[in-house]
């Protein structure tokens, strides 16, 4: 900073002088000194208001800060200008991409592409619009072009004393645990690697601790692959071991996990998509012992995302005629409502071999969401939650705490989560068990106030598990020394 301060106070002109301004106003954003960076830029623009590297460093400041709408008017703006600048294009869309409007960012994607045939992030984003959509094939090519020589990257790091280092392993196609709530980038200098598209002759950055996200069994089938072989190349500590993140399918969980002492598990097939579309349709259900209403599913998609309740037989054709994918799930429905008439679902994390109650969303529609549920302007649902997070075993009773545990167990799993409901008479209705689950912080919102505590205390058992990890394997390190 004071390198920076020193040249802002040499006679400068043109270019040169401005080019340094920007320089300096993205470092007090890197320094989180967030309301100067954010002067710094205004200032810039004033006097330079189409500059692109002022727009697009001012975009990425914004979004960053977690100011998303106002990050994409600044993009917006540059593109304006600079129509033909990739970047530009490639940085709304990816904002757009993580908002869900993936048409919007697909144009955006491939304006960039045609200004950059080789753009590897617009081969990587389109790649990501193309797999959402369903179109595995078009979406692998554009990945291979994306990620060919940028398998690797490494997060910026801002803490002020020696950081934590670790290797990050993700999936190129999405099923990653989200890991934003807990690598502070003022602890944990990350590398992260896709894995599905690493040269594997290519060195692995200096760590101290591998974090596996890669989280999804049913979509990350070659990343999680890719990850065993890597792993095997390090010495370093491991969290979430790929070998027991690829048995946490929805079909292999309906299996293995439904031996488990009061654990109630959904009949889980999958079928192509053709089938269930077509006149056989009914037939196949019926042949394979299923009742309605039943559950259809895509694979690989989450919160709610292509996931449709069929009630009645001539419903069916038209149902799976709607989703992605030329293979779907077929899920037994499993009745978690309540004497109200409402459905309840429980999130309780795993971490570190610790059960730790994340939420409960109470819903009348059979899909519970915690962003849809019936919380915010339901006082006796939120006092019913905070119950559950003050108090997990009386509220849950003994029989779904040992099932927790023995699911626990089961998964093998160092950071995971479970969706369930509860039967009448106290069983564990599993809805999901694996290593994606999010932990999302509430918004301002003063109802929220009784939650925080229970996801920040989350929060710091990933983190203290982490440290903890990565502080053994510096010891052992020592003493081989």
């Amino acid at each position: 900073m004071l390198h920076l301060e020193d040249l802002l106070a040499r006679p400068r002109s043109g270019d040169e002088a401005l080019q340094t301004e920007i320089e300096r106003a993205a470092l007090l954003g890197a320094l989180d000194r967030r309301q100067d960076a954010q002067a710094a830029f205004i200032d810039i623009l004033r006097r330079w208001p189409t500059n692109f590297s002022a727009l697009n460093e001012f975009g990425t400041l914004l979004a960053g800060q977690g100011a998303i709408d106002a990050a994409c008017r600044v993009y917006a703006e540059a593109i304006l200008h600079h129509p033909d600048n990739p970047m530009g294009h490639v940085n709304l869309a990816n904002l757009l991409l993580r908002a869900n409007k993936h048409e919007q960012a697909r144009v955006h994607y491939e304006a960039a592409l045609r200004a950059d045939p080789d753009h590897a992030g617009a081969h990587q984003g389109l790649g990501a619009v193309l797999a959402d959509n369903g179109d595995r094939e078009g979406a692998r090519e554009h990945f291979r072009k994306g990620f060919r020589g940028h398998a690797l990257s490494s997060l910026p790091y801002r803490g002020s004393g020696p950081p934590v280092a670790l290797l990050q392993l993700v999936s190129s196609g999405g099923g990653n645990i989200p890991t934003a709530p807990f690598l502070d980038d003022c602890i944990f200098l990350t590398s992260v690697i896709v894995a599905d598209y690493l040269d594997p002759s290519a060195p692995l950055p200096p760590h101290r601790l591998i974090f596996n996200a890669i989280g999804d069994a049913d979509l990350c089938g070659p990343a999680l692959e890719a990850a065993v072989d890597l792993i095997a190349r390090s010495s370093a500590p491991l969290i979430n071991d790929p070998r027991a993140v690829m048995k946490t399918g929805r079909i292999s969980n309906a299996h293995r996990l439904a031996a488990l002492p009061g654990v109630v598990t959904p009949k889980t097939l999958s079928v192509a998509r053709d089938i269930l579309a077509g006149p056989d349709g009914t037939a196949w259900i019926a042949d394979n012992q299923f009742t309605l209403p039943l559950l259809l599913r895509s694979p690989g998609y989450h919160t709610g995302r292509n996931f449709i309740l069929v009630e009645k037989a001539a419903e069916l054709s038209a149902a799976a005629g709607t989703l992605p994918g030329s293979e779907l799930l077929v899920i037994e429905y499993l009745d978690a409502r309540g004497k109200d008439g409402s459905a309840r679902k429980y999130r309780v994390m795993m971490i570190g071999g610790k059960l730790y109650p994340l939420h409960l969303a109470i819903s009348r529609n059979w899909k519970v969401h915690y962003f849809t549920s019936d919380m915010a302007g339901q006082p006796d649902h939120r006092a019913e939650e905070a119950a559950f997070l003050s108090d997990m075993p009386t509220v849950l009773g003994d029989k779904a705490m040992v099932a927790l545990n023995e699911i626990r167990a089961a998964l093998g799993l160092d950071y995971a989560g479970v969706d369930f409901g509860l039967s009448a008479d106290g069983d564990l209705l599993l809805f999901e068990a694996n290593a994606t689950m999010v932990i999302a912080a509430p918004d301002p919102d003063p109802r929220w106030a009784y939650r925080r505590p229970a996801i920040a205390g989350i929060i710091d058992a990933v983190v203290a598990m982490i440290r903890e990890r990565a502080g053994a394997n510096q010891a052992k390190s020592r003493a081989a020394g």
